[in-house]
């Protein structure tokens, strides 16, 4: 009923849950939050929220990509910033992922995130 979805060209789960999760026979992709860890080496990419976004992004797109989807396919976000004052530079980036067909996002300000980064961004696809 459901398939664990995993790959090394994302950040390892750093807790008991899996970088992605699908649901067979509903095409429903359900993506952990990533944040901007390389993932390789597991450290923190980028100072900025912009230059954290970018790395996010990438490990986002790795872990649709492990399941077989693509940022196209992608219905639902939720955005979690430690600073809403980053909104602008993370739209920007986040806004070159998609071409025409953005899917509905929700975008939180939260006191803190792990590593003490600066962005996460969690993910839904239809696949």
């Amino acid at each position: 009923m459901k398939e664990i979805i995993s790959t090394d060209s994302a950040p390892a789960a750093i807790g008991p849950y899996s970088q992605a999760v699908r649901v067979s026979g509903q095409g429903m992709l359900f993506c952990s939050g990533q944040i901007p860890l390389d993932p390789k080496s597991g450290d923190v990419i980028g100072k900025t929220a912009g230059d954290q976004c970018r790395q996010v992004m990438k490990n986002l797109e790795a872990v649709l990509k492990a399941s077989g989807a693509g940022f196209s396919d992608v219905v639902k976000t939720t955005i979690f910033l430690t600073d809403m004052a980053d909104f602008g530079e993370v739209n920007e980036i986040y806004a070159g992922c998609f071409d025409s067909e953005p899917p509905a996002r929700s975008t939180v300000q939260v006191s803190r995130l792990p590593k003490d980064v600066r962005v996460k961004i969690e993910a839904i696809a239809v696949i």
